[in-house]
């Protein structure tokens, strides 16, 4: 091994935090990720890259369209009755991939505290399968029985790394979280 290699892997990793959640006053679905990506965290706001097809799909479901303000995006998912939020609150992750994240390093976020003080959410949508097998190991065992059962679906990432799915097969997939938010 060169220097240079061993210079690499002793360099300490650095652990990143998420972002607070999106909730507006009486939410009906949450849609998790995991950690925001590099381009997310350097603007602080959700969904950030330009080629992830988040607010696309959010534009066509509910109206909040990449060309409005993130401010004007996130008014419009609560007043949608939609929340946002990750998985974990901190992590090592060098660059964005979930498939890098260091499982020894996470910290999930508090759900027993966001379902208590919301008990208007009544289903989970995981943006992507990361997420949601994230959720079940590190989530749902320190879930209370009533939260606990909160149903969750998994949805097809809109991460630009995966591509196997058009922007319309994966509009389709995510037409549930309108009609679960819809749901009265």
């Amino acid at each position: 091994m060169s220097l240079r290699g061993a210079m690499s892997i002793s360099k300490p990793q650095t652990r990143i935090s998420g972002f607070p959640p999106v909730v507006g006053s009486q939410p009906r679905v949450l849609i998790l990720g995991s950690m925001p990506g590099i381009a997310s965290l350097d603007v602080q706001e959700y969904y950030a890259l330009p080629r992830n097809v988040f607010w696309p799909i959010m534009g066509e479901l509910f109206g909040a369209h990449f060309k409005l303000a993130y401010q004007q995006r996130l008014d419009v998912l609560t007043a949608c009755r939609v929340a946002l939020w990750d998985v974990l609150e901190t992590c090592i992750r060098p660059g964005s991939l979930d498939a890098s994240i260091d499982t020894q390093s996470v910290s999930a976020n508090n759900f027993g505290w966001l379902f208590t003080s919301y008990p208007t959410i009544r289903q989970v949508f995981f943006n992507g399968k990361k997420s949601a097998a994230m959720y079940h190991r590190y989530v749902q065992p320190m879930l209370d029985s009533d939260t606990a059962d909160i149903p969750g679906n998994t949805l097809p990432s809109k991460s630009p790394a995966y591509a196997s799915l058009s922007f319309d097969e994966k509009l389709a997939a995510w037409t549930i979280v309108r009609d679960a938010a819809n749901r009265g």
